[in-house]
């Protein structure tokens, strides 16, 4: 895979504030700003551009959860400040334009709905758009403008940290895969609770994989303040994923139905063996190899 050079500059020079983000020879313009910093990115030109938005903040309903709005407009602008009044929940705004200025009301509306189906697909937010808006018809170039805009957002946003859209890039590697830097595939069995899981780090997201065999409920407690605040964690995610049915469990056994992407090892290996679990020595290759020996491969 060839390399992509990302231009990142800090308006006003703090990491947490004005962002704006470029890819070299790509003609796309992402502005980022908090809630906070709102009226200084609204006297920006890029403000009364045609584009689209995504408006991102915690999800009251879920442990860590992010709930997103996706939007488009003629006037950035104008579409913020309304927002401004009817929604309070949104912390953060992503601006995208085109530095050409030739985005038209129906390239955004096609950016719009694409960008709502792959955070679909991505299942890594909770949309907050009513409804999901049919595909505007473009011309074949176009189109392919378009989508091609669209895979260059799929690369810059997560450099921003905005994961909205972020699917997963390639299928699973097989067992044994002979190919030193990708990831082998890594299982984590437990014949007392019936947890037969599997998982694998793809691009760089540690990712329990789909039809993985984990506990149907977390019922763990824990002695220790901390350790039941770990605990109550833990059981949130789990009772999010089962209820929004990225673990269907039926007589009595849970089985994950798409690939989910956690924080670390462990994290993942707690929500499947219902308890505790250290990911870098719990999951391991078929010839035995820990996560954690590989993770530490070629370091001397």
């Amino acid at each position: 895979m060839s390399g992509k050079q990302i231009k990142l500059f800090l308006v006003d020079g703090t990491p947490g504030g004005l962002t704006t983000a470029e890819i070299t020879n790509w003609t796309g313009h992402v502005l980022t700003a908090s809630r906070s910093d709102v009226a200084e990115l609204l006297r920006r030109d890029e403000a009364s551009r045609t584009g689209v938005y995504l408006l991102l903040g915690e999800d009251s309903e879920t442990s860590g959860g992010t709930q997103c709005y996706v939007g488009e407009t003629d006037s950035i602008a104008d579409r913020i400040k309304q927002h401004l009044r009817d929604k309070d929940w949104w912390d953060r705004v992503v601006v995208i334009t085109s530095k050409d200025e030739n985005l038209t009301k129906s390239h955004v509306r096609y950016l719009e709905s694409r960008l709502i189906s792959l955070a679909h697909q991505a299942a890594r937010v909770t949309l907050s758009n009513g409804t999901a808006p049919p595909q505007t018809r473009l011309p074949e170039a176009d189109r392919s403008d378009m989508d091609y805009f669209v895979s260059q957002l799929q690369i810059v946003l997560p450099v921003l940290g905005v994961n909205a859209i972020r699917t997963r890039p390639a299928p699973a590697m097989p067992y044994g895969s002979p190919t030193a830097d990708a990831s082998p595939v890594f299982s984590l069995v437990n014949k007392r609770t019936g947890t037969d899981a599997r998982a694998q780090v793809i691009d760089g997201e540690f990712t329990l994989l789909a039809g993985s065999r984990v506990v149907p409920a977390w019922t763990a407690t824990g002695t220790a303040d901390s350790t039941r605040r770990s605990y109550a964690g833990y059981r949130a995610q789990h009772d999010h994923l089962v209820a929004d049915g990225s673990i269907e469990v039926t007589d009595g056994v849970g089985v994950t139905t798409r690939d989910l992407v956690f924080g670390s090892p462990s994290t993942a290996g707690a929500v499947a063996i219902g308890r505790s679990c250290n990911g870098r020595i719990s999951w391991v290759t078929v010839d035995g190899i820990q996560f954690g020996a590989w993770e530490a491969r070629g370091v001397e």
